[in-house]
């Protein structure tokens, strides 16, 4: 009766770690604490946030917390999850989150640190990204599978560089996961992980007024595009990140098999793996949503279509319109 009473309580609640609550400010925390009657099995009100605790209650509160006794409202996960978006280890050390909310929480904290690295691309800003990224491919590689979290994540509505950059992250690693199977190394995952976070980086240099457009390009703004490639590359190199195929995934994802891409008209000879996987991640992440000169399309459809298009890496293409078809990811995408 008591472990089902325990079940039932963690619908509502979970338990607080020592970690995140040491990262917490020491004396006014800003949610409501619960403290778990072990006898009853009954949680009951034990601190109301932004009161302030004495040295003494402090103490006491972090003893309870060793115990396993402190919990949190899942009302007020916002709360906390926005906490864990600035120190994103902890997400890892708290097992009391589930994986989705863990997930939501990868999102919200790539989504920041992508921000604020486009608006200023230094390495300082860099490395927070960096130090990011390797906890959310930790997360990967503790379980492959918890990349479908992602892809049923997908956002599907106005176009953006960082919604963009995101989904074509998630569905590149899918793809690249996917094929690489049993040999796939840790490092490679690292660092596709950071080459799909920076393969559009140089879209920050394409004025705003040449991405908003709803009406066709003049020549001289059409130029203007396929230069944020280069741009890219240079970016990620300023940063020191040098391995070959997270530079390729920026060089190559608007490369094409027949020749007919940019910017170094490469076919299928010469376009790398990891280049083919992100053109097709790239392309289908575009096509997801709605953007000034096109509505969004079905995931569904856009697979099938990239499937069907020569110009595209055919093994590629077809599986991630395979497993999208097949209801790999569930409902959601």
């Amino acid at each position: 009766m008591a472990q089902e009473n325990l079940a039932a309580i963690s619908e509502d609640y979970y338990q607080i770690s020592e970690a995140v609550l040491s990262s917490f400010p020491k004396y006014r925390l800003p949610l409501d604490l619960f403290l778990l009657q072990e006898e009853v099995v009954l949680l009951v009100p034990y601190y109301k946030k932004e009161t302030r605790l004495s040295n003494e209650q402090v103490e006491e509160m972090h003893e309870n917390c060793k115990q396993g006794l402190l919990f949190v409202a899942r009302s007020d996960h916002p709360i906390y999850s926005q906490h864990i978006v600035k120190q994103l280890d902890l997400a890892l050390q708290d097992q009391n989150l589930k994986e989705s909310e863990v997930a939501d929480i990868f999102i919200r904290a790539l989504s920041l640190r992508l921000a604020e690295f486009f608006e200023q691309p230094v390495k300082v800003v860099f490395d927070r990204i960096y130090e990011d990224c390797l906890v959310f491919t930790e997360f990967l590689w503790i379980d492959r599978h918890r990349i479908k979290l992602f892809m049923r994540r997908l956002h599907k509505g106005d176009h953006s560089l960082i919604n963009h950059t995101l989904n074509t992250m998630f569905a590149g690693l899918w793809l690249f996961m996917r094929i690489k199977g049993a040999e796939l190394a840790r490092k490679e995952l690292d660092n596709h992980a950071l080459g799909f976070l920076l393969h559009d980086v140089g879209m920050t240099k394409v004025p705003a007024f040449i991405t908003a457009k709803n009406t066709p390009l003049k020549q001289d703004e059409k130029e203007k595009i396929p230069k944020h490639v280069f741009a890219g590359a240079d970016v990620m190199r300023k940063m020191e990140l040098l391995d070959d195929d997270a530079l390729a995934l920026c060089l190559e994802h608007h490369e094409r098999m027949d020749g007919s891409g940019y910017p170094q008209k490469m076919n299928s000879s010469r376009i790398s793996r990891s280049g083919a996987i992100c053109a097709v991640a790239d392309s289908f992440s575009a096509m997801i949503q709605k953007r000034p000169y096109a509505e969004a399309k079905p995931p569904l459809e856009a697979a099938k279509e990239l499937a069907d298009d020569a110009r595209y890496d055919r093994q590629i293409s077809t599986a991630l319109f395979s497993d999208i078809f097949s209801g790999s990811f569930g409902k959601e995408i």
